[in-house]
């Protein structure tokens, strides 16, 4: 017959590897959560900026395209169409406030000599973050 050999095992106080308690994970959630919350009004004000920027880029382009129009052809665009059309612009400009290529406000010569369109904005009627609105730029 087999003796049985006793094993001691010697388990000292204070030295059993632990987990997080529940308090101290809350306290670590709460961090994270405070965080979360103060980054994100940035981000969203860094998206509206850089859709700002994009719009004041695409009326920037289309302007210089209704100018060179006119200076080759001694009169304004009819509508924003035509420069396309006669290849000023690849395609209509996008304005990423109203979500639209179509939807502009397109600003009419007032001389009877010179008719046509001299100028666009944004249809949009909301304030941008410089508090001017998007269709006065």
């Amino acid at each position: 017959m087999k003796k049985l050999r006793l094993i001691k095992v010697n388990i000292k106080r204070g030295k059993i590897a632990r987990g997080f308690t529940l308090i101290e994970l809350g306290i670590v959630l709460l961090i994270v959560g405070l965080l979360a919350s103060l980054a994100a009004p940035m981000v969203i004000n860094s998206v509206l900026r850089a859709k700002e920027s994009v719009l004041k880029q695409n009326l920037a382009v289309t302007r210089e395209a209704i100018d060179d129009y006119f200076a080759d052809h001694g009169y304004y665009p009819e509508n924003i169409e035509k420069l396309v059309e006669d290849k000023y612009l690849r395609t209509l400009p996008y304005d990423p406030i109203a979500e639209s290529d179509v939807e502009w406000s397109e600003q009419e010569s007032e001389s009877a000599d010179l008719p046509g369109v001299i100028d666009i904005q944004s249809a949009s009627t909301e304030e941008a973050l410089d508090g001017t609105y998007y269709s006065e730029w």
